[in-house]
């Protein structure tokens, strides 16, 4: 299939010309669409399945899925009956909503390593409060973090940006991740005062290639925090649900003290939660955080639907083999179009990039011959899969990605 690169649309340009006015840089954080093309656009309007349509009307098929927040695909029938069903009710109240308790329970019981869970509403909140519930529990400050990992936009943790002091991540040490030496390292630098060891499920920094973790670097963490008494943090944000629904750590065996998770756990509602131990129960009953949305009864009803959904059983397997349809679709691509690309990471969660191409030109330019065909995607971030992610849809996928491989050549 061919077809013609469009023009980003008028109704496009027109609301950039009116956030440039009102939103400072015109868009901001990853959403940003600027930073990294110029055929993508800004502005979208719904979602269906595998599918967006921008403001011009223009149709796509999705593999950012919200950058990871849709796991079950746009608008899935369940949650989307759910949060009707809630609102209708009744979100923000006075109180917290039954169904916290119900999704608490159910998120309990999936997650092996969970005792207890609590919720709050990205990322940044799950992964800054196990920080400060370790800390609490040890009484220590230090935390060990993993060079490059991103971990939450705010100044303990940001990986750049002006506003940050040197006083902010004063009590991070660095080590680099599948290198137990390293941690080990960092470990002694801590010394008596090591609250944490904070590592995500693989290495998912944007602009390098994925690299799934070693399962004795992941087990030498576990040791290392046993013999330190330091907290072992998973960061599944990212990941979450994606790789195994009882944590991204399960399948290897290893399993954290706490763990953070966001993005699709209400398939697109705003929604984090933290599990944890019992032996680190009055550690987080302790501290004190909050927000006025952050047991709001609208996201955690889609939470519950969504969760009861993916433990249907199918879910994990039918993104594992719409993953492995597509790495091999385009494997198969770039070498009848005599490219050499690199694919790497689970397949639920794909990565593509090209050999020696360290300053992204060539992915940027694929990218956009991609997106201008009708397939939304990123550069120099990892991908996402939903459920929504049929072998036709593949197959429609693949079709649009061949043009783009031919156009770039």
């Amino acid at each position: 299939m061919t077809t013609a690169p469009p023009t980003l649309g008028a109704r496009e340009l027109a609301l950039r010309e009116r956030a440039a006015q009102v939103i400072p840089g015109g868009m901001y954080g990853h959403m940003a669409v600027a930073a990294f093309s110029r055929s993508h656009p800004q502005f979208m309007v719904s979602g269906d399945g595998a599918r967006v349509v921008d403001a011009d009307g223009r149709e796509y098929l999705d593999l950012m899925c919200s950058w990871g927040p849709v796991i079950l695909g746009h608008r899935h029938p369940a949650v989307a009956a759910a949060v009707v069903d809630q609102l209708s009710r009744g979100d923000c109240l006075d109180g917290t909503s039954p169904v916290a308790v119900e999704y608490a329970e159910l998120l309990v019981d999936t997650v092996p390593a969970a005792d207890w869970a609590l919720f709050c509403k990205n990322g940044t909140d799950a992964v800054t409060t196990c920080v400060t519930t370790a800390r609490a529990a040890t009484g220590r400050r230090k935390v060990l973090v993993a060079r490059g990992a991103y971990h939450g936009a705010v100044p303990w943790c940001a990986l750049r940006g002006e506003g940050i002091t040197e006083a902010d991540q004063e009590h991070l040490i660095r080590y680099e991740y599948n290198d137990l030496p390293s941690a080990r390292a960092a470990a002694d630098e801590a010394g008596d005062d090591l609250a944490a060891i904070l590592v995500c499920p693989m290495r998912h920094d944007v602009k390098r290639d994925q690299e799934l973790v070693d399962p004795e670097f992941a087990r030498g963490l576990r040791a290392l925090a046993d013999s330190t008494g330091a907290v072992l943090i998973l960061d599944d944000v990212r990941c979450t649900h994606r790789l195994d629904l009882g944590g991204s750590w399960e399948p290897i065996g290893v399993r954290p003290d706490l763990a953070a998770y966001s993005k699709p756990l209400a398939n697109g509602q705003p929604l984090g939660a933290v599990t944890g131990i019992d032996a680190l129960r009055d550690g987080v009953r302790s501290i004190y955080v909050t927000g006025s949305f952050w047991t709001g009864a609208v996201p955690l009803a889609a939470g519950l639907a969504t969760l009861t959904e993916l433990r249907r059983g199918d879910a994990v397997p039918a993104m594992e083999r719409a993953g492995r349809r597509l790495r091999d679709g385009l494997a198969a691509q770039a070498t009848a179009h005599g490219v050499e690309i690199n694919q790497t990471g689970p397949v639920q969660m794909p990565m593509l990039s090209f050999a020696g191409d360290q300053d992204f030109r060539q992915a940027s330019a694929w990218a956009e011959a991609a997106v201008e065909r009708g397939v939304y995607l990123h550069p120099w971030h990892n991908w996402f899969l939903s459920t929504a992610h049929t072998d036709d849809v593949i197959d429609a996928i693949l079709d649009r990605t061949d043009d783009a491989f031919a156009a770039v050549r």
